[in-house]
């Protein structure tokens, strides 16, 4: 299995992975565009993927479906309430297939198991890809270190897993008191620190972890591995998804 982010925020996310001969492109929230180049540098053709499947109705998650479905031909999965909560923003479309979040889909050999989250959104879920007995998990906007979150992490073999805030930063930052509140909120996000715990708690079998979904005024990519580090130690392999760029290339 190879995977990386083509880019991981809120000013747009979309993941690649690839396993055996399927090819799936999780969220749409970057131009199509840009997705084709940046995929095009690691050697692949967007028109090649299998299917875009959607985690939630935001925008930056979102907002470019139709575009990917009507120039390259991709099919879209995504669950019903996700489709009617962003439907006047995608355009017209022809290849939707729909989930049940809690549901697992197959695409040949891959398994993908859809795992619902407490995030503010309509339907949200996150995503554990399965392929010849490996797991990646896709673990972005959460709203908090659910019970479920902390059952899951240790099946895994690796993972994305949103690292999105630090508390100082963001009680000291220029959000206001409502919108820090929601950050903070049981539909928000993982702080650093509480993704380095579940880090911590579940690192015997995970190989790797890439930090998810940094915020541009609340974190800093070097303070995110730094709180990981002193919880996780030196040596366990962190990485970190541009908000800009393309990701570093992971192979599990």
């Amino acid at each position: 299995m190879i995977t990386y982010s083509l880019q991981s925020g809120s000013n747009g996310n979309a993941i690649y992975v690839e396993a055996g001969d399927v090819r799936l492109l999780f969220d749409a929230g970057i131009s199509g565009k840009t997705a084709e180049g940046r995929m095009r540098v690691r050697g692949h053709e967007i028109r090649d993927v299998t299917a875009l499947i959607i985690s939630h109705d935001h925008a930056d998650h979102m907002r470019c479906a139709g575009i990917y479905q009507r120039k390259f031909g991709l099919p879209i999965h995504m669950s019903v309430r996700t489709h009617q909560a962003y439907r006047e923003n995608l355009g017209a479309l022809k290849n939707v297939r729909y989930f049940e979040v809690g549901q697992s889909l197959r695409f040949g050999s891959v398994i993908v198991h859809t795992v619902p989250t407490p995030h503010d959104a309509a339907d949200g879920s996150v995503f554990v890809v399965e392929h010849d007995g490996r797991r990646l998990g896709i673990l972005t906007d959460l709203g908090h270190a659910f019970d479920a979150l902390g059952r899951l992490l240790p099946t895994l073999d690796a993972a994305y897993l949103e690292s999105n805030y630090d508390p100082n930063m963001l009680a000291a930052g220029p959000y206001p008191p409502h919108l820090q509140a929601r950050i903070r909120g049981s539909g928000g996000h993982l702080s650093n620190q509480e993704s380095a715990a579940l880090v911590r708690e579940s690192a015997r079998r995970l190989q790797w972890v890439v930090l998810s979904h940094l915020s541009e005024q609340n974190n800093r990519p070097e303070l995110a591995l730094e709180t990981h580090r002193r919880e996780v130690g030196p040596r366990f392999p962190l990485y970190v998804a541009s908000r800009y760029d393309l990701g570093p290339l992971m192979r599990l």
